[in-house]
């Protein structure tokens, strides 16, 4: 027997990693001489980097970059082992992380630090760069990446503008004269959840502002220097990605990256199918098991464990698909066509942190139960 366990993290409680490892330890205790395929899986936001690396027997690269306030910090990226391609977490340098209620100031946060690790995956040679979108604390429409690549972002004096989305009502000009030639040879592909523009009532300012801390007075100040930035592009390199599905990811790191780079959007989890070679590991499997900390009626606009279970059974046509979860939300009803059975793990009645404490525990002992229902059955 072949099975393939290819989920995401418990967030807050075990890794994709983890959470794979705890599966086939369940599973093993009753299937001992099966085959294991461990595939941790992401979506693009956090975790992917150490999905693909684990997956691709890649490694791990620290960058001293800056924060989003321009503090100096080490932030890693990964280099693929399967290909000559990097793999950015934008929240590795310019994320949520970083700031709290008395640091954090939304007009001044920049994603100068991301553009660092690009700047560095560019030097080494990479081929590609995947780069997921999510988890920020900036909304700068990406500009401060575009500075740390060599954009100059010039107000009416021809002095380069500070960082952060705030700044850039004050902007007149774009100088790409001295940014990276290297980055013409660079497929860039960037995975992102989202399809907000980047401005307008669903654009980065008004609806992942106030997630950043951003009051209605500043929210009112990022749109404008979003839309500014938008002006800009638009007559200064004569493309204007701004309406663009994802333009607004990230606080509109989505499209500096369509403005500067010659990026593409995809989804998250297509992405780390495609790079995990996930249809080639699947082939021949006798069930999958997938899942992550939450399973509910979200699970069904494209979150892991369902693009798992489609891309299992496009390779292996009505493959049994078990999901576990560390909890059941509403509407996993709605799942019923996706997957065979979805279980809950935890043990027991307890609280948050006794059953993040029990995790790994608690995902083995399920997947071992379903083992055993799987053996009685067979």
């Amino acid at each position: 027997m072949k099975f393939v366990i290819a989920p995401d993290s418990f967030k807050g409680s075990l890794s994709a990693k983890q959470a794979a490892t705890a599966m086939a330890t369940g599973v093993r205790r009753v299937f001992p001489t099966a085959e294991y395929t461990l595939v941790p899986m992401a979506d693009g936001g956090e975790g992917t980097v150490a999905a693909l690396v684990a997956a691709t027997g890649g490694h791990l690269v620290p960058v001293t970059v800056h924060d989003p306030h321009d503090r100096v910090v080490t932030a890693n990226y990964g280099l693929l082992g399967t290909s000559n391609t990097a793999v950015i977490e934008m929240a590795a340098a310019s994320g949520l992380q970083f700031v709290d209620p008395a640091t954090q100031d939304p007009l001044s946060a920049s994603t100068y630090g991301t553009g660092e690790l690009i700047k560095d995956a560019v030097a080494r040679g990479v081929d590609r760069i995947i780069i997921g979108l999510g988890g920020s604390a900036t909304v700068d429409g990406g500009a401060g990446m575009a500075q740390a690549l060599g954009a100059h972002l010039l107000d009416s004096a021809g002095r380069e503008l500070p960082h952060g989305g705030g700044a850039l009502t004050r902007l007149v000009h774009i100088d790409l004269t001295d940014l990276d030639p290297a980055l013409d040879r660079v497929e860039i592909l960037l995975a992102a959840d989202v399809t907000n523009p980047l401005t307008g009532p669903t654009g980065a300012a008004r609806v992942f502002g106030p997630q950043k801390g951003a009051t209605p007075a500043m929210v009112a100040t990022l749109e404008r220097g979003l839309n500014r930035l938008a002006t800009v592009v638009k007559r200064d390199c004569g493309l204007d990605p701004s309406r663009k599905p994802g333009a607004g990811a990230a606080g509109g790191l989505g499209f500096g990256l369509l403005a500067f780079t010659h990026a593409r959007l995809k989804r998250g989890i297509d992405l780390v199918l495609q790079f995990t070679n996930f249809a080639q590991r699947v082939a021949g499997a006798d069930y999958v098991f997938t899942g992550e900390g939450q399973v509910d009626f979200q699970t069904q606009f494209g979150k892991t464990p369902l693009g798992v279970s489609r891309a299992a059974r496009q390779v292996v046509p009505g493959v049994p698909v078990i999901a576990l979860a560390g909890s059941l939300g509403r509407g996993v009803g709605a799942l019923d066509d996706d997957f065979t059975a979805i279980f809950a793990t935890p043990s027991g009645a307890k609280g948050l942190r006794q059953a993040i404490a029990d995790a790994r525990g608690d995902v083995a002992l399920t997947a071992e139960n379903v083992a055993r229902l799987i053996k009685r059955l067979k």
